[in-house]
C-alpha cells in the first residue's frame, strides 16, 4: 500500500501525478470533483475497484456541507412517515456496517428520546413506528448492532433526562442512531483512499473542463490555489460530487444537461454540557423540520433549520434569526430555558437537495429517493443528494454508473474496506491504559483519543515518544493534546491555521472563544512543520482572527443577505478562481 499520511509533500506528489496523467500511459482512470464525503467516498471506491483515482478539493477536505451536518449516522425516522421502507432500510444497514466493521472508532451510538404528548394514541402510533425502525436494523447481516427501543414513564425519562421541562411529556419512548464526526470521516475516507493508491490534492480548484473532438469530458484544469499553477489533466472518467456546487460545475461542460440542485440552510448551536443536565438526546418535531438535541464530547449540539438559501454558496452562516428559531423551539422542552449567552458556537450548513427530473438531454440513473447519478455529457458522470450516512452506496452507484460495463468486472468491495483507524482498535485500547500512566492521561483524554484516531493512536504515541512535551494537553484548549496538532499537519494534510480550528479539531465553536486563546501555541507546533516565518504566522492568525470576527458579527444580523455579506467581507486564505465554463 501507498502510504495513508496526508501532508504538504503529498499533496505535491499527487499534483506531479496529475500533471503526468497527459501522457497516454498516466492517464487516470477516474478524476473525482469535491472533497467532501461523497467525493470521499468514490476516491475509496474507485481506487479499491484497481483504479487509477485522483480526488481534488478547492478548498479544504470537508469544508462545504461535510462539515457542518448534524452528525448523525442515522436510519432516518422521517422516511417511515413515506412509507420508504427501502431507503430506511438501505440507511440503517451502512450505519451498522459502519459501527461494525469500517470505522467502530469515529461512529458511536447514541441513545434518543422521543417525547409524548399524549398517552394512549401516540405511545401507540410511535411505538410502532420505532418497533420498526428496530425491525429494519434487524434485517441487517449478523449481530445487533444497537439496543432495541424500550418505552419509558415520564419518571423514567426525567432519570435520563431531568432538564426535560415536567408539562413537555408524559413519557417516551428511547432509541438508539449513532453519531460521528463529519470533518474526521471524510479526512479519514481521503486518507484510506490514499493509502491504495490514490492521488489526493485539496486547495486544488476545477476551473475548467477538457473536451475532446467529439464533446466528451476528457479532464479537466485544475488550479493549484496555494501557487496559481495551472495543471491539465487527463482522466476517462470525470466524477462531478460537488454538493451545491453541481450545476455549476455541470456547467463547465458545456452542456444543457444535469441535475437540478437548490441549496436549503441547516444551522446548529453549540452550548456546554453543563448547561443542560441530560444524559441521552432528543428529537421533537417542529412545525418546520427536525429538532435535535444531541450529546457531543463536552457540548450539546442543538438544530437544525431548512430554509432556502440564494446567497453565495461560500462558507454559509448563521443569522440572528436562525439561532432565535433554534433557541425558541428548544426551550419550549427545556426546564431551564437557554440564552444567547449559553451559545458557545455556531455552525452553518447547506443541503444539496436533489430537484425532481433531469435536465434535458441528461442520461439517468434514478437510484433511490435521496440520490440521483447522471451522465449531462460522454465522460462526465453527476451524483447529487443523498446524505452522510449513505455516503458508501452513492460512492459505489456513482463509479458503476461512470465506467459502465466495466463494473460486472471490477464490482465495489468498500464493505470489506475499514477505515484508518479500525483495524486493530481492542488491542491498541488496551495498550492505552499503560500510554495513560506514561503521560498523565485521564480516561476522559484516553477515549478522546481512540474515539478520534482508533488504532491510529500509536502513531501519536509515537510523536510523544520522540518530542514528551507533545503529550501534553494545549494550555487554553485542553481537550487536545499538542501531538494532534502536529498529526493534523504530518498525518491529515492541514495546511492552514483554519484547516486546524475548524476541521482537524473544532474547536471554532467548542469553547466559547472559538479557540483565540490558543493560537500561539497551536501556531508554534504548526510553523515548524509548514516551514512558516514569521510574516506567514502573522498572517495566518490575522486571518483565522478575521474569520472568527466575521462569524461573531454575522451572528448578531438579522438575516441571510446581510449576515453573508459580513461573513464575505472577509477574504479567504487561498480565494478560489473564476470558473471557466463555455
Amino acid at each position: 500500500m501507498a502510504t495513508n499520511r496526508l501532508t504538504a509533500e503529498s499533496r505535491e506528489q499527487a499534483l506531479a501525478a496529475l500533471e503526468g496523467s497527459t501522457s497516454p500511459t498516466a492517464e487516470l482512470d477516474v478524476l473525482v470533483v469535491g472533497g467532501g464525503v461523497t467525493g470521499a467516498g468514490i476516491a475509496l471506491d474507485a481506487v479499491t475497484r484497481g483504479l487509477s483515482t485522483a480526488i481534488v478539493e478547492a478548498q479544504d477536505w470537508a469544508s462545504g456541507t461535510s462539515s457542518r451536518s448534524s452528525k448523525l449516522v442515522h436510519g432516518g425516522l422521517r422516511y417511515l412517515q413515506m412509507l420508504d421502507f427501502h431507503l430506511v432500510h438501505e440507511a440503517l444497514t451502512e450505519r451498522d456496517l459502519l459501527l461494525k466493521e469500517l470505522a467502530p472508532h469515529l461512529v458511536r451510538p447514541v441513545p434518543f428520546l422521543y417525547p409524548l404528548e399524549h398517552r394512549i394514541w401516540e405511545r401507540a402510533y410511535v411505538g410502532t413506528g420505532i418497533a420498526l425502525y428496530d425491525t429494519l436494523a434487524s434485517l441487517a447481516p449478523g449481530k445487533r448492532a444497537m439496543p432495541l427501543h424500550r418505552h419509558l414513564t415520564r419518571s423514567q425519562m426525567a432519570k435520563k433526562f431531568p432538564d426535560l421541562a415536567h408539562d413537555a411529556a408524559i413519557g417516551a419512548v428511547q432509541y438508539w442512531d449513532a453519531s460521528v464526526d463529519d470533518a474526521r470521516l471524510v479526512t479519514t475516507l481521503v486518507r484510506t483512499a490514499a493509502g491504495y493508491g490514490a492521488h489526493a490534492a485539496s486547495r486544488a480548484q476545477v476551473a475548467a473542463l477538457t473536451q475532446s473532438a467529439t464533446g466528451a469530458v476528457n479532464g479537466a484544469v485544475v488550479v493549484d490555489l496555494e501557487t496559481g499553477k495551472r495543471i491539465t489533466v487527463r482522466a476517462r472518467s470525470v466524477i462531478n460530487a460537488t454538493g451545491v456546487w453541481t450545476e455549476q460545475t455541470e456547467a463547465l461542460a458545456g452542456s444543457e444537461g444535469g441535475l437540478h440542485v437548490l441549496a436549503s440552510k441547516g444551522i446548529h448551536i453549540v452550548v456546554p454540557r453543563e448547561r443542560i443536565r441530560g444524559k441521552v438526546g432528543l428529537i421533537l418535531q417542529t412545525e418546520k423540520s427536525v429538532l435535535f438535541i444531541i450529546p457531543w464530547s463536552r457540548y450539546w449540539v442543538i438544530g437544525t433549520t431548512d430554509t432556502p438559501w440564494v446567497e453565495d454558496l461560500r462558507d454559509p452562516v448563521a443569522s440572528a434569526t436562525d439561532i432565535d428559531y433554534v433557541l425558541e423551539h428548544a426551550n419550549a422542552v427545556l426546564a431551564h430555558p437557554l440564552t444567547r449567552d449559553d451559545v458557545i458556537g455556531t455552525f452553518a450548513g447547506l443541503r444539496p437537495l436533489l430537484q425532481p427530473g433531469t435536465k434535458e438531454g441528461t442520461s439517468s440513473a434514478k437510484v433511490s429517493r435521496e440520490h440521483t447519478v447522471a451522465t449531462p455529457t460522454p465522460g462526465l458522470s453527476v451524483i447529487a443528494g443523498g446524505k452522510l450516512t449513505t455516503y458508501r452506496v452513492m460512492a459505489k452507484d456513482a463509479v458503476d454508473h461512470a465506467i459502465g460495463q466495466r463494473a460486472a468486472g471490477l464490482p465495489s468491495i468498500t464493505h470489506r474496506i475499514p477505515l484508518v483507524g479500525a483495524v486493530g482498535l481492542q488491542a491498541v485500547a488496551r495498550l492505552a491504559r499503560s500510554w495513560a500512566k506514561r503521560y498523565g492521561w485521564s480516561p476522559s483524554i484516553v477515549d478522546h483519543l481512540l474515539h478520534r484516531y482508533g488504532s491510529d493512536l500509536t502513531e501519536l504515541v509515537e510523536l510523544c515518544e520522540t518530542d514528551p512535551g507533545l503529550a501534553r494537553p494545549l494550555e487554553h484548549a485542553s481537550a487536545y493534546l499538542r501531538a494532534e496538532i502536529h498529526f493534523a499537519v504530518t498525518h491529515e494534510g492541514a495546511l492552514h491555521l483554519e484547516d486546524v480550528l475548524l476541521h482537524r479539531t473544532r474547536l471554532v465553536y467548542e469553547v466559547p472563544d472559538a479557540g483565540l486563546a490558543a493560537l500561539p501555541e497551536i501556531v508554534d507546533v504548526v510553523a515548524p512543520l509548514l516551514g512558516w516565518d514569521d510574516a506567514t504566522k502573522e498572517a495566518e492568525t490575522a486571518a483565522y482572527r478575521a474569520r472568527i470576527e466575521a462569524y461573531d458579527t454575522a451572528a448578531t444580523l438579522p438575516d441571510d443577505a446581510t449576515a453573508q455579506a459580513a461573513r464575505l467581507h472577509v477574504g479567504d486564505v487561498a480565494g478560489m478562481v473564476p470558473l471557466e465554463s463555455d
